[in-house]
């Protein structure tokens, strides 16, 4: 399997390193390395401790966006998928600091956590903001936004839920638009691109990019009610 994302060693501050060492048993979970084939599907009233809606951000970063948007949501619960330890840290930091009651976190590749962990139609929405671009031609088979996991995303929403992707490289913005365009049960909810949402917050990643004057290109699709 292609991974979308590549494992290097990065630096964690001494706050991130004890932030995970002291958090995660109470905020987060992990996933065994490679085949997930036997483990149980994550029950999200038993993780949240509510019946709330699911929404599932892939790939986090620092986790500043995940939070804010949590606190302003508390009624939807937040699930973060990240392969990275100094954003889970981070992250972790805000939730406790915060008091955040609605997001926890899987430490693990998104691919084995939806198809083995995630029940079908039963997420309400998806946050893919600004995935690794992977910018050189020869790298573009390892872009996340593509058949067949768009097909898998869609089997995972609810009827009416949402996908939505952000990315500040405007040749993967076309080519997900297109991947997504030729996704069973996918609609696009504008013509092309969607506008900015006002309720989502800048990333810092963004914040970086925009004073380099880079675009940002925004996609959402929602999932056909039957």
């Amino acid at each position: 399997m292609i991974r979308s994302f590549a494992l290097r060693s990065t630096r964690m501050s001494d706050a991130q390193k004890r932030s995970y060492k002291e958090l995660f048993p109470i905020y987060a979970l992990k996933n065994e390395e490679g085949s997930l084939a036997g483990q149980e599907l994550l029950d999200s009233e038993s993780l949240f401790g509510n019946k709330g809606p699911l929404c599932i951000e892939i790939g986090f970063g620092m986790g500043s966006a995940t939070a804010s948007i949590a606190l302003a949501n508390p009624e939807i619960n937040y699930l973060g998928i990240e392969v990275f330890r100094s954003g889970i840290g981070r992250l972790l930091w805000e939730i406790h600091k915060n008091e955040i009651k609605n997001i926890r976190i899987i430490e693990g590749d998104a691919v084995e956590v939806l198809t083995e962990r995630i029940a079908d139609e039963s997420v309400s929405a998806f946050h893919i903001f600004f995935p690794d671009p992977w910018p050189k031609k020869r790298h573009h088979k390892r872009r996340l936004i593509k058949r067949p996991f768009t097909d898998l995303l869609a089997s995972k929403l609810l009827p009416g839920a949402y996908i939505y992707m952000a990315t500040d490289w405007q040749d993967y913005g076309e080519e997900a638009l297109e991947e997504l365009s030729l996704t069973n049960t996918l609609k696009n909810k504008y013509n092309g691109f969607a506008e900015r949402q006002s309720w989502r917050p800048l990333t810092e990643f963004e914040r970086k990019g925009l004073k380099k004057n880079h675009g940002v290109w925004e996609i959402i699709f929602e999932k056909e009610q039957l």
